[in-house]
């Protein structure tokens, strides 16, 4: 029979060892990447180019999502109804920022909201067939994109072409998805812009 200081020792000791395990630092790692940023100014007017990109991309069917979770990649590609991308999220970004300034009144400024819409667009498909291989890839899936008003009255899109982003992770299966979100991604802002 084990005596009870004995055996409080013996379960303190494994206490402080689980303890301290579980206290330890983590482990940080840092590397630089190259990522390339691409820039689309159009002449077009940003309220035009907005609609033209949510026309043209649907926002995301909740359905994918369930079929996804349900392990029924079939009905999930069905449910895509032929498109490649989605917009997952729209955030009027513009709201946030300082606008043009309308009149002055008593030394405040009345300012006109700034047009920027920032966007989370992808498809969830296309992401499982890259986080399948290496989840720490959900990192940019889906994808952010910023439109805005230009300064010359036109619009601008801004993003970091999908190769980059997901070829830091050194898996040829996840760059060569990443390879065809460059195309994907690009033919709908170029389209969105013209």
């Amino acid at each position: 029979m084990t005596s009870f200081p004995k055996a409080f020792s013996v379960l303190a000791l494994l206490l402080a060892t689980v303890g301290g395990a579980a206290a330890a630092d983590p482990k940080v790692t840092r590397q630089s990447e190259r990522i390339e940023h691409i820039r689309i100014v159009s002449t077009k007017p940003f309220d035009e180019t907005a609609a033209a990109l949510e026309r043209s991309l649907p926002d995301i069917d909740p359905g994918v999502r369930r079929a996804l979770a349900e392990g029924d990649e079939a009905r999930a590609k069905q449910l895509e109804n032929g498109h490649t991308l989605f917009i997952f999220l729209k955030r009027n970004f513009g709201e946030l920022l300082p606008g043009e300034p309308l009149q002055r009144e008593r030394l405040q400024v009345v300012r006109r909201p700034a047009k920027a819409h920032q966007y989370e667009i992808g498809n969830p498909v296309t992401a499982t067939r890259m986080t399948r291989h290496q989840v720490a890839a959900a990192l940019y899936a889906p994808l952010r994109v910023v439109l805005y008003e230009n300064p010359a009255g036109g619009s601008t899109f801004e993003y970091d072409r999908p190769s980059t982003l997901f070829g830091r992770f050194g898996d040829r299966r996840v760059t060569s998805v990443g390879r065809e979100l460059d195309q994907e991604l690009a033919n709908a802002l170029e389209q969105a812009a013209r």
